[in-house]
């Protein structure tokens, strides 16, 4: 940990408070997305106790580990919110590639309410289309099970439709009180459907650095794809950075918040000829 969460924990005997007062103080400062509200300092979480020195080895050591949560806490804290997003993608990621299977059941570590999980719902959706798309184009599959996978592709197509629509109405509400400045301009997309090319680069560049690590690739081709993965890894950091100025923007008023629906027609009975001349 920092100087400072040490020093503030020894000085102000954090542990007297414990977690308990860092959950407290979390609901008095609260968060926004774009930043967090946070500074690092713990002191500006909230007031210090009464202090005291610690009295044995155990107690000093005890007040280490807890400066060493509080530094990682906060720190996590301060991040961005697109650096939060993009911790999330790369953790269901990981996860799907565990066993690296399109039939492997999710088990997403976030509450179900939140929107983490909706975040990590939409980038597991990603990895295993991602993934059909691989298993789709073996020119040896039989029609039977092309067929099926083009099935599943459509449904998972549909769901991810669904899915970043859920995470802009998130959007929505969470900046449904913000005052809207008279020269507010418009977005050429909304902030879910950015995330949605954040997630897919994030897959990008996880099975583009898989290539430029491969032991029995030849040298050129491990140099072409370390080449694009260098480009990918600029992309993610423009998007990201853009991303965050398109939150802020609309979080002060610059720029509308507006939910853009799809309105697929394929996957609809009543809007697809091909479904509706059958019945």
């Amino acid at each position: 940990p920092c100087r400072r969460c040490i020093a503030w924990c020894k000085d102000n005997h954090f542990f007297a408070n414990g977690w308990l007062g860092w959950q407290k103080s979390r609901k008095h400062v609260g968060r926004r997305v774009g930043k967090w509200r946070f500074s690092h300092h713990p002191s500006s979480l909230w007031p210090a106790p009464a202090r005291s020195k610690p009295k044995s080895w155990q107690e000093i050591l005890y007040l280490q580990e807890i400066a060493l949560l509080l530094h990682n806490k906060l720190k996590t804290i301060e991040m961005s919110f697109i650096a939060h997003c993009n911790e999330i993608f790369n953790q269901a990621i990981r996860d799907y590639h565990v066993t690296d299977n399109v039939d492997t059941p999710i088990h997403n570590p976030y509450e179900r309410d939140s929107i983490e999980n909706r975040l990590y719902l939409k980038c597991w959706i990603d990895t295993v289309q991602w993934h059909f798309e691989d298993l789709i184009r073996d020119p040896h599959i039989s029609p039977v099970d092309g067929m099926s996978l083009k099935r599943r592709i459509d449904r998972s197509n549909q769901d991810r439709t669904d899915l970043v629509e859920q995470i802009d109405s998130y959007f929505r509400q969470l900046y449904c009180d913000v005052k809207v400045l008279p020269e507010a301009t418009l977005n050429t997309e909304s902030p879910a459907w950015a995330l949605d090319r954040l997630s897919i680069l994030a897959l990008k560049i996880y099975h583009m650095r898989e290539q430029a690590e491969r032991t029995e690739a030849s040298a050129e081709h491990k140099a072409k794809c370390q080449a694009k993965l260098d480009v990918l890894l600029e992309q993610q950091v423009d998007l990201s950075t853009a991303i965050d100025q398109l939150l802020e923007d609309i979080e002060a008023g610059r720029k509308y918040m507006k939910v853009y629906r799809q309105m697929k027609m394929y996957n609809d009975p009543s809007t697809n000829p091909v479904l509706y001349n059958k019945k």
